[in-house]
């Protein structure tokens, strides 16, 4: 167990790129919203797409991996991501920011292969797969593919990053040994989607549709989720978010599968921020009490107030897409885009509170009183 008084491990260094994308991508979120912002520079309104999910969610889930492989040289990744993200926002060229995000996805598989030759696993390969798509859509940015056509391939890194994660935890339900040749096929049904999505979009985007939802029928019927929701503490805060999750999943591969490419407008919109912010940080929600302890070797307690970030979250979603988004009414998309932004950021605040307070204390039952005595 991580004791609250173990000093800081030195590689904790390597959250700051990383954090630092994330307060440059939530400022060019409200950019992109059409508001005022600390900081009004339009490049940084134009890298937002991948900033978010390279240079700060793929430098989490980089130094995660590293930190469990026990190599020095894999530090090398997440600082390269996280590095890459900040290159993006400052005087350099462009170009400078997506090699270092390219090189940096590029060690992340390696590091997968650490562990890989330590235990092979379908889950794993799920993993890899997920930071191929990872390294696909730095290299094609690179090359100059515009972001609206690299979703697939971005969404594919985090997506099944995730559904990589949570394959090793179905085995806790038992389920039937084709449970993992499907979340495999299904997988490898991704990775060819987003390939044909580049070179035959109406036909690649509408199969990554049918390829998402059933992935998610699959993990919504035999994630453990179903069944600890119905607990208590940390356990059910997690089912929740992450049974939330699959849901704004559900509901990309809906549009999906029936629009096709959504590469514009109120419906691309609507589908990037059901991915990114309903599923994606929806799991690192679920998961922070869980993982970061890994990652900074000390105590990340539950508390219930971490459903209060995870409600607004989903709260300010639904305005801004049922209402904003599918009804036209902008001010939604901007009160809820505003909304997202302060509940990522109030569970910053409420994860680096839980922290610092350390282990939740457990109650001591009271005494009955002597019988004759006060109450």
């Amino acid at each position: 167990m991580n004791n609250p008084g173990t000093p800081v491990p030195r590689h904790v260094v390597l959250l700051v790129p990383g954090g630092l994308a994330l307060l440059a991508g939530l400022d060019a979120a409200l950019l992109r919203l059409g508001l005022g912002a600390p900081v009004a520079d339009d490049r940084w309104a134009d890298v937002h797409g991948p900033l978010m999910v390279l240079g700060f969610v793929g430098t989490l889930v980089a130094l995660e991996r590293a930190v469990a492989a026990r190599r020095a040289w894999a530090l090398a990744s997440p600082a390269l991501l996280g590095l890459g993200g900040l290159a993006l926002l400052g005087p350099l060229p462009l170009a400078a920011g997506q090699g270092a995000l390219v090189t940096g996805a590029a060690l992340l598989i390696a590091v997968y292969g650490v562990a890989w030759r330590r235990q092979p696993a379908a889950a794993l390969a799920v993993q890899v797969l997920g930071a191929v798509h990872g390294l696909a859509a730095a290299v094609l940015w690179l090359a100059g593919v515009p972001v609206p056509h690299l979703v697939p391939t971005l969404a594919g890194f985090l997506v099944l990053t995730v559904v990589g994660e949570r394959l090793e935890l179905l085995r806790v339900g038992n389920p039937s040994a084709h449970v993992e040749t499907a979340v495999w096929g299904l997988s490898l049904g991704w990775a060819v989607a987003s390939t044909v999505a580049l070179l035959h979009p109406g036909t690649g985007w509408t199969l990554l549709g049918a390829v998402l939802l059933a992935l998610v029928a699959v993990l919504a019927r035999y994630d453990v989720a179903r069944r600890t929701v119905r607990g208590t503490g940390l356990p059910r805060f997690m089912a929740g978010a992450m049974l939330g999750g699959y849901a704004w999943l559900a509901v990309a591969g809906a549009v999906w599968l029936v629009h096709g490419p959504v590469l514009s407008g109120a419906a691309y919109d609507a589908v990037l921020h059901c991915v990114f912010l309903g599923f994606v940080l929806s799991m690192i929600m679920a998961h922070a009490p869980v993982i970061l302890p890994a990652v900074l070797r000390r105590p990340l307690p539950y508390r219930p107030v971490m459903y209060a970030p995870l409600a607004l979250l989903h709260a300010t979603l639904l305005l801004r897409v049922l209402v904003g988004d599918a009804r036209g009414v902008d001010v939604a998309v901007q009160v809820g885009g505003v909304g997202n932004v302060v509940a990522l950021l109030l569970f910053v605040v409420v994860a680096v509170g839980s922290a610092v307070r350390g282990p939740v204390r457990a109650r001591t039952p009271r005494e009955p009183a002597p019988v004759g005595s006060p109450a």
